[in-house]
């Protein structure tokens, strides 16, 4: 079958990627045709647009490049129609993908929705167009499924989480090996994870490297996100104890004492490496302001929304500052709350449904 893959962010093209190669093998005659990343780049099929021309944060960010949207929109449209696929799968992205779900419908494509969009946040209104327009969805969060089919009796597939396979299936590098090759030293570690997008990384990383001097017994490494250059970072990485790693945030994880995390998928991500974290989020006045009155959640993790209390502190807008930062730093690095951070961690891992989430995600789409 042909297959069309609209994946609009870093973790889409990495779950996408897993998703392709789960079909290459339930369907010998898969073709693909995408908006992704490398890693979708490197399972094979023909790539339209790479993400990072279409990664805009924040309410005010998106409205300065709403031209730039409309004519991406106009522009896949026409793509689609061109490629004629049997299947549609949209990868999370919703402000985009729900738009071109509407199309697909309408021209009789067949729309799989792979990682829903997070309408038990906000925009719970979406629920009417998902109804109308998507013929398969896939949830990878245990509550998304009570919600969606107790509150608005649609039925969902509950797949389990993706990132449970990305981890299970990456290549693992020794420690030693790992500090020897990004030449930092013996000293424990703390990652940096200041997200994927140039203004995010410049805002949080300018409040993580407060407290570097704070902690001199510790090295502080930051992640480099994949969508983002090298040289980006150096004014970053020329200060005293900062090291820098891209491409092996998962490795770094892995050896990190502690990290401070911004919001998003790297929360869960760091959790299943049982790296005891803060979660960080500051963003634009405007933006935080509209977000205050849309989004309707009591914690910006998901670690703390999928065990629905607070296991790891988040840090937001005004209350991401230094001082704090390096309260929160303090205690997560004391050896009896890291023990209860890690008996917590292995209970959200239970509740994540275990491996295989691209493989029954795969089966789901070839069986129709």
């Amino acid at each position: 079958m042909k297959y069309y893959i609209i994946a609009g962010e870093a973790s889409g093209d990495l779950h996408a990627s897993n998703l392709m190669k789960a079909l290459q093998k339930k369907d010998k005659n898969s073709s693909f045709r995408f908006w992704g990343g490398d890693l979708m780049h490197s399972v094979g099929g023909t790539q339209v647009r790479h993400y990072r021309e279409l990664a805009f944060m924040g309410f005010l960010e998106v409205f300065l490049n709403l031209r730039t949207i409309l004519k991406n929109i106009s522009f896949c449209k026409k793509d689609i129609l061109a490629f004629q696929p049997d299947v549609l799968i949209l990868v999370d992205y919703p402000g985009f993908n729900m738009r071109i779900a509407a199309f697909a419908k309408n021209k009789n494509i067949k729309v799989h929705y792979y990682i829903s969009p997070q309408i038990w946040a906000w925009k719970e209104n979406r629920i009417k167009k998902i109804k109308r327009d998507i013929d398969k969805m896939y949830v990878i969060l245990p509550f998304e499924k009570d919600f969606y089919e107790q509150k608005y009796q649609f039925p969902v597939h509950f797949v389990g989480h993706p990132l449970l396979d990305a981890i299970k299936g990456r290549d693992v590098i020794s420690e030693a090996d790992f500090r020897r090759e990004n030449k930092l030293s013996n000293t424990p570690i703390i990652a940096l994870l200041p997200g994927s997008r140039k203004q995010e990384i410049v805002k949080m990383l300018s409040v993580m490297l407060t407290v570097v001097q704070r902690f001199p017994n510790y090295q502080f490494v930051i992640a480099g996100a994949p969508s983002q250059d090298d040289t980006f970072y150096k004014p970053f990485i020329a200060k005293k104890n900062i090291a820098f790693v891209t491409g092996k945030t998962y490795d770094l994880l892995s050896v990190a004492t502690a990290a401070l995390v911004t919001s998003g998928t790297a929360t869960l991500e760091t959790a299943l490496f049982k790296t005891p974290e803060i979660v960080c989020y500051k963003t634009s006045w405007f933006s935080y302001q509209i977000a205050k009155k849309v989004v309707n959640l009591k914690f910006i993790s998901l670690v703390n929304l999928i065990m629905n209390k607070e296991v790891v502190a988040e840090l937001v807008q005004s209350d991401c500052n230094p001082k704090r930062l390096e309260e929160e730093l303090g205690k997560i690095l004391e050896e009896g709350n890291r023990k209860k951070i890690a008996e917590t961690y292995e209970v959200l891992e239970e509740k994540l449904g275990g491996v295989g989430a691209s493989n029954r995600v795969a089966g789901l789409i070839v069986e129709g």
